[in-house]
């Protein structure tokens, strides 16, 4: 079992198509179909449009009759690769379990499902203790709700209407292996755990990525693996915490490309991304932009040890810098979708288009997708990322959730319209380039000369297919040359790719 070597689309099935079935028909046109092999289909549960876009299900074994069924979840995996979420940390407030715990509270059958400070901390807790466990947003991971008629504080990492659950309990191992039941039969060959890293609970430690998330996350991809599936890890923190978490799971995300290629792009500067081109795992998913914002912690310092112990792959200084960068090229609109200007305050992450947050240059743009595409790893592209798309300030404005901009709706005939764009034609070209051409399967060798990136990708079972793209950093002018039983093509231009044909 391995995933297939392709490249894949990150979307909503609603904001882009409408629901599952038109979705499947848009990914079997041309040219989706030439450009993504594969699909994460973002959540896609019961309901599909929560308080959280989906991850806050109150059924994980339904599809939301609004989308579609597992049927059309089979249907779709007869052509592409499906990757669906896992969300294995929490279900909604809502859910018929959690309320009938409100309800009854301890004499609820569900009630070892659900975890208060009491059940992780039966002696209590001290300060110290609360203080060290390990939350992306501000306060504790705490709230206070009446369960049975007392009152408890409910474990909530995230928000009040996501509901920690006991992955350990009866009825928590129960009602995960009964998620991966349906996946596996409907086709899927690929999970994602999403914050798989805050669901295992130790006293004592930060509750985030300990040994006993290590063994849990072992434990349930074998039980994936048995029905077929493999497992990617999402999991933001501190890069060489990424590099060891790599070694121990199918895959974890790349999340530290985006920005170093954006701190690349910005400054002219790529010594810290070709030193990262060498150290990285190899077993990654590497992407650009996600429905979530553009992380920074992930080249950041570690922030319990502190630059002095364990320096980051980008300086302090160089993180603000890029922050500043995002915001100013955005037109300060990410500005206004960040932290404590909007909702859903994740600490590491800046909600902006990737395409906004390079100034929707074209070239810089298209740099950074081809960057994307030979580093090695299975490369997803968001929906809106593919598109070439902008900050939807108008969402923002309608819905507060910073995370929005980065998550348009696109009415009808509105994808055909921006299919005719120069740069999103040029972009379905490189990812039918990276999918058809057979240089891809071998690692790349980076190298650096002033400002000039040059990686090359060489074939392993094809080996005299060489790909090799050169992009000017300080001026984001970028171009391929492949090479292939001696014969050679040059694409000198990125925006040129449409049409280009490989030898």
């Amino acid at each position: 079992m391995a995933t297939t070597n392709q490249v894949q689309l990150i979307t909503y099935a609603d904001r882009l198509a409408g629901d599952i079935p038109r979705l499947t028909a848009l990914l079997r046109s041309e040219p989706f179909a030439s450009a993504f092999r594969g699909v994460h289909i973002l959540p896609f549960f019961t309901p599909y449009d929560g308080a959280d876009a989906g991850f806050d299900p109150t059924d994980h074994t339904q599809v939301d009759p609004r989308l579609g069924t597992w049927d059309d979840i089979g249907d779709l995996s007869r052509t592409h690769e499906v990757m669906v979420d896992l969300i294995v940390n929490h279900v909604s407030s809502e859910s018929e379990a959690f309320q009938d715990v409100v309800a009854r509270g301890d004499e609820s059958p569900h009630s070892d499902l659900f975890l208060t400070l009491s059940s992780v901390f039966p002696d209590g807790a001290k300060e110290e203790q609360l203080a060290r466990i390990y939350r992306p947003r501000p306060g504790l991971s705490f709230t206070v709700m009446r369960l049975g008629g007392e009152r408890r504080l409910v474990w909530t990492t995230f928000t009040p209407q996501q509901i920690d659950i006991d992955v350990h309990s009866a009825s928590g191992a129960a009602y995960l292996e009964s998620i991966l039941d349906a996946v596996g039969g409907a086709g899927v060959t690929l999970v994602r755990l999403d914050a798989v890293g805050y669901a295992v609970k130790t006293p004592g430690t930060s509750c985030f990525m300990t040994q006993e998330s290590y063994d849990f996350i072992g434990e349930f991809t074998e039980k994936a693996r048995a029905r077929g599936i493999e497992v990617l890890v999402e999991v933001h923190s501190y890069y060489k915490r990424q590099v060891e978490i790599a070694s121990r799971v199918d895959m974890v995300y790349d999340f530290a490309l985006p920005p170093l290629v954006l701190h690349a792009l910005y400054t002219g500067e790529g010594e810290a991304l070709v030193k990262w081109m060498r150290d990285r795992p190899r077993n990654t998913v590497t992407v650009l932009d996600t429905h979530d914002g553009i992380g920074v912690i992930d080249v950041g310092a570690d922030q319990e040890l502190g630059p002095e112990k364990a320096p980051g792959l980008l300086r302090q200084d160089q993180v603000d810098e890029l922050v500043s960068g995002i915001h100013e090229r955005s037109a300060n609109t990410s500005a206004q979708a960040t932290g404590a200007a909007a909702s859903n305050l994740d600490l590491y992450q800046v909600n902006c288009t990737f395409y906004d947050a390079l100034g929707r240059d074209d070239r810089a743009y298209l740099a950074a997708r081809a960057i994307q595409l030979f580093t090695p790893g299975i490369p997803q592209i968001y929906y809106v990322g593919a598109l070439a798309g902008g900050n939807d300030m108008d969402l923002l404005e309608r819905t507060g959730v910073g995370r929005d901009i980065n998550r348009h709706y696109y009415a009808n005939g509105e994808v055909a319209e921006q299919l005719e764009r120069p740069v999103v034609k040029a972009l379905m070209a490189l990812c039918t380039l990276r999918n058809d051409f057979p240089a891809f399967d071998g690692d790349v060798d980076a190298s650096l000369e002033g400002t000039v990136l040059t990686l090359r990708r060489m074939g392993v079972e094809v080996p005299d297919a060489v790909a090799e793209l050169t992009v000017d950093l300080e001026s984001g002018a970028g171009s391929i040359e492949l090479l292939r039983g001696g014969n050679a093509h040059t694409l000198e231009d990125l925006l040129g790719a449409h049409g280009f044909v490989a030898p």
